[in-house]
């Protein structure tokens, strides 16, 4: 299957693109993962895509859409692969039905993760990370450390990062609405749309998803 992840930051789009991918037996394949790839190799789009990330700037999405289209066409992606991150705007989505049709290839479905923008907020400005591992999340309401402000594992500090403050939160929610969101009534139009709601235990919501793809097929 060729699959679209789309909802708004928060939704777990990370945790179940892995899930999914694993169970669908194809790639994931994420905007963040094909940025380091490329810049780690040195690669032409690598060196592009770096030049306007230490200036500060937004990398074009032609830079976006190459990388995007390298990585699909690799041997793993043949049977099929789960963007994660990619389409971020219609532009973009369009630029992908574009070079899916040119390998004579098209998507099977978009996955919309449905999640209240009251519950983004709250998972996401009530995380806590702890200073000496940042692998080591913890959460005020649901994964709370035995002590307040400590990490169990290594007894690191826990901190609010900034990124993850209610207004910042709300911020990055509004360029969602006003970029990303708008995909997906593209992708509605073609029929291609299954939604689903994420809220629940993270199980719940991949079983959810494997339910909803499968009645799309």
């Amino acid at each position: 299957m060729r699959i679209v992840l789309v909802g708004p930051p928060g939704a777990g789009k990370g945790t179940q693109a892995a899930f999914l991918a694993k169970n669908l037996s194809i790639p994931h394949i994420s905007t963040g993962d094909l940025f380091r790839a490329n810049i780690s190799k040195g690669t032409e789009l690598g060196k592009k895509a770096k030049s306007y990330m230490d200036a500060g700037q937004l990398v074009p999405d032609e830079v976006t859409i190459g990388m995007a289209k390298d990585r699909m066409e690799q041997p793993d992606a043949v049977n099929g692969f789960l963007l994660d991150g990619f389409p971020r705007n219609v532009s973009q989505a369009e630029a992908l039905d574009v070079a899916l049709k040119a390998d004579d290839v098209k998507l099977d479905a978009v996955l919309d993760l449905e999640v209240p923008e009251d519950e983004v907020v709250k998972r996401i400005a009530g995380r806590r990370i702890c200073r000496k591992d940042s692998a080591h999340v913890f959460h005020v309401t649901y994964s709370q450390p035995k002590v307040e402000g400590v990490c169990d594992v290594c007894g690191g500090e826990l901190y609010q990062r900034d990124d993850d403050t209610e207004d910042t939160v709300r911020k990055r929610l509004e360029v969602y609405h006003t970029q990303t969101e708008p995909i997906i009534d593209y992708y509605r139009a073609q029929g291609l749309v299954v939604t689903i709601s994420a809220l629940g235990k993270v199980d719940e919501v991949t079983a959810r998803s494997m339910e909803a793809l499968k009645r799309d097929k």
